[in-house]
């Protein structure tokens, strides 16, 4: 039973029970109500550990479209949840944390972005996947960093473009095209933090490391990497290159994997404008713990619901996504 205090924490706050294994309740629990857990690289390691799937944004949204399980645990951030819900509408999709927000999809109000692109109506509008279900509903394809380049390069290059919300991504994008995309003004405040004068400082200290950076940055510090691309292109990067020293410019928790892949490797998290901090880390995406987990499927709670109208129009762009993902 969901009692009000929970609504109004956004999450079940009950104690688990002193000397509860809950790796072990947790599996149990999945095999008795088919449930799946995915979880974003982003998330905490032992969230990832003991995750069914773990992705970036375009992977988690291909292994949504295709499971049979009967219920979705999406550990990760809002947005993810509904996409979830949104390509399987038949499903429970459940969020461990509903404050699990993300201050990328925060940027791109959809009031504010409905009334800019009807002011531009001869554009074809691309969202970044970071969006909530209302502005995926004014889309026309939605992309992840993942696929950005090639979706976008796919369109004929005459075509008039709204891209939205990330700015980063659309520069680097435009950069790559030759485009002049019209850019949404919104950005992710873990990339935008990202310190070029302390990447370089560590890349003096380590020269033989190579600098992963996510599209997601600036331009400056895009420009200084040996690799930009997404986090499971940084990863795979990682694991192929004959580099053993890595400075990586991203969200630090895709670190866990990279680690666990090349554990004879050395990863270095690239560092923020604030010098008390030695790494960026998404508060949102870390208010995902075990506890909060181990309730959510006990309770089948926090539940993501998305109207059916906006559901309707938004699962368009996804769809389309997917199929020029192929």
């Amino acid at each position: 039973m969901v009692d009000n205090k929970w609504k109004a924490a956004g999450f079940v706050t009950e104690k688990v029970p002193e000397g509860t294994d809950m790796k072990a309740e947790i599996r149990k629990m999945c095999k008795e109500k088919n449930a799946v857990i995915m979880a974003h690289y982003y998330t905490q390691g032992e969230i990832q550990d003991i995750a069914d799937f773990v992705g970036d944004s375009l992977a988690l949204a291909q292994q949504a479209a295709k499971t049979d399980a009967d219920i979705i645990v999406m550990c990760g951030v809002h947005f993810m949840g509904e996409t979830n819900k949104i390509l399987c509408p038949d499903k429970k999709v459940l969020v461990p944390d509903l404050n699990a927000t993300c201050s990328l999809a925060e940027s791109c109000p959809a009031k504010e972005f409905g009334e800019f692109v009807k002011a531009h109506p001869d554009h074809t509008v691309i969202s970044y996947v970071n969006t909530t279900a209302a502005i995926k509903a004014l889309t026309d394809v939605v992309v992840t960093s993942g696929n950005a380049l090639k979706i976008v390069n796919s369109l004929p290059k005459e075509e008039k473009i709204i891209f939205g919300p990330d700015r980063n991504l659309g520069n680097y994008i435009n950069s790559l095209t030759g485009r002049n995309m019209l850019l949404w003004d919104g950005a992710c405040h873990v990339h935008e933090k990202f310190s070029l004068e302390r990447i370089l400082e560590l890349k003096a200290e380590h020269p033989q490391a190579k600098i992963l950076v996510h599209p997601e940055c600036k331009g400056p510090i895009v420009k200084v990497a040996d690799k930009v691309g997404s986090t499971a292109a940084l990863l795979k990067f990682s694991q192929e290159d004959e580099a053993t020293e890595f400075i990586v410019a991203t969200e630090s928790g895709i670190l866990h994997k990279m680690q666990q892949a090349c554990p004879n490797k050395t990863f270095i998290p690239a560092p923020p404008n604030d010098s008390t901090c030695a790494c960026n880390e998404c508060n949102f995406m870390k208010l995902i713990t075990m506890e909060k987990l181990y309730n959510c499927l006990k309770y089948e709670w926090p539940e993501i619901k998305v109207n059916k109208s906006v559901a309707e129009k938004a699962v368009k762009s996804i769809n389309r996504m997917l199929e020029m993902s192929k």
